[in-house]
């Protein structure tokens, strides 16, 4: 899990993401669930060469959602990251 790409996975491009980046300069990647705050704001520094002021985490749970008749299933647990820019840093989306 050392390489910069299994530690970010995605990033999340929501209604409050998009406000967010736009507001408050912050971005909300979907990450490795073993990955730690140091991991993630190495990762991205390295990925996107910007600098990182803070990283917030969150694990978010599964949703239950219902299969064909009538029974029940889960979607995968996953972590969330907040990471704030420095004040001028953008990171291109397009």
């Amino acid at each position: 899990m050392n390489e910069h790409f299994d530690i970010v996975e995605t990033i999340r491009l929501t209604e409050k993401a998009t406000l967010l980046s736009e507001k408050l300069n912050k971005y909300v990647f979907r990450v490795s669930p073993r990955a730690n705050k140091l991991q993630i704001k190495k990762a991205v520094e390295a990925l996107f060469g910007k600098t990182v002021v803070a990283v917030n985490t969150a694990h978010c749970r599964g949703k239950v959602k219902r299969q064909r008749q009538g029974t029940f299933g889960r979607k995968a647990h996953w972590k969330k990251a907040v990471v704030t820019l420095k004040e001028g840093d953008k990171i291109d989306l397009a």
